[in-house]
């Protein structure tokens, strides 16, 4: 599989080529570098291991610093492994978007979607609720309900949907669609829903 490590950078709108108006999400991918490659003789499988934006020396661990001095570039924030990559690149290469995408092509995206806390079965699940027939009781409107049986099986079963911690997972959306490509500026827009908050890394598959 083939891919580059991005940031999100927020929303934008653009024109297509029919004049339609069509929202996108901005993707920065600067030029990944190449600081290890894999091999099946040396590690059991092919990969690609890519790093991306700049980190500060002081900010990371001395084997990393190594690490990248070995392929001749500077610390980096992100570092990604790519398997079965079909890309012919050798340690320290860089790897730009052109080199992989082009307009119209289609993607796939994996992000940490945004932490939205502790939520209820209402927001969490999209149970509906029990509408205005509280019968008297105030605070059932958004509640659950029963979760289990009483004397048998006398416990609740694992899975069951309930109120709990929602978000801050890592999601992957598939085939989005690369509008528009701005090499000189190393930004991509994609019409689709890229997970996570802005400023967050993305994984762009292909």
């Amino acid at each position: 599989m083939n891919g580059l490590i991005g940031r999100k950078v927020g929303m934008t709108s653009v024109f297509n080529e029919a004049g339609k108006y069509v929202a996108v999400t901005v993707i920065e991918a600067v030029p990944n570098i190449v600081t290890q490659v894999k091999s099946v003789d040396s590690d059991g499988y092919k990969a690609l291991q890519l790093a991306a934006f700049e980190a500060k020396e002081k900010n990371t661990t001395k084997a990393l610093v190594g690490h990248f001095q070995a392929a001749s570039t500077t610390p980096k924030k992100k570092v990604v492994e790519f398997r079965d990559s079909s890309l012919d690149k050798q340690l320290g290469d860089e790897i730009q978007i052109a080199d992989l995408f082009k307009e119209g092509d289609k993607i796939s995206a994996v992000g940490v979607s945004k932490g939205k806390g502790f939520q209820g079965v209402v927001k969490r699940h999209g149970f509906k609720g029990v509408g205005d027939a509280t019968h008297g009781q105030h605070n059932r409107l958004r509640a659950p309900g029963s979760i289990g049986a009483s004397s048998f099986p006398s416990k609740v079963f694992k899975g069951m949907k309930m109120g709990g911690r929602m978000g801050n997972d890592t999601v992957k959306v598939k085939n989005l669609v690369i509008v528009k490509i701005l090499a000189d500026k190393n930004l991509m827009l994609v019409k689709g829903a890229v997970p996570g908050h802005k400023g967050s890394f993305v994984i762009i598959e292909k």
